[in-house]
């Protein structure tokens, strides 16, 4: 590891919404994330956020609402509703290079399950043990309301991998 080369922090990551009052309004009921920005309106114009939209999105997009949340540790959720989106032919091509899901950590899975789907989401495979009869850690995938996927663990990141194997 050189000098200069350390880890970096996860600061957010943005979820294209078709409806961004319901996606608040889920993500608020459902993950427990807090608002830190309600919902707002950018325009393609020459203010300081619509040049940097322009400088992001090109030309043409005209205007597009977004709202910002966060997590109990502090990652932001940034939410974009753009005026031309459409659901994907397929939401789970994890064969194409990019971000295909987000994770979350939550004790009581079953819980968290059932108020996914008693909110419109959906799962997409029973919840599953990754050691079982040795450590509880159990995973599952979901659907929230509007197609993103989302990945669900009962103990954090570090100690589901820390064994170094399954």
């Amino acid at each position: 590891m050189t000098k200069n080369n350390y880890p970096r922090s996860f600061s957010h990551i943005g979820l294209s919404v078709p409806d961004i009052q319901k996606a608040v309004d889920f993500y608020s009921e459902v993950m427990g994330w807090y608002t830190i920005m309600e919902p707002s309106t950018v325009n393609e114009d020459d203010s300081a956020i619509g040049v940097m939209s322009q400088a992001v999105f090109g030309e043409g997009w005209q205007s597009y609402k977004i709202a910002h949340m966060a997590t109990s540790d502090g990652i932001g959720i940034e939410m974009f509703e753009f005026k031309q989106n459409k659901q994907p032919d397929d939401n789970f091509k994890y064969w194409e290079t990019g971000i295909f899901h987000y994770g979350v950590q939550d004790p009581d899975i079953e819980g968290l399950v059932k108020k996914i789907l008693a909110n419109g989401g959906k799962q997409r495979m029973p919840i599953k043990e990754y050691y079982p009869g040795k450590k509880p850690y159990k995973m599952v995938y979901m659907e929230d309301p509007f197609g993103n996927l989302v990945e669900i663990y009962t103990h954090s990141y570090e100690l589901t991998y820390s064994n170094g194997g399954y």
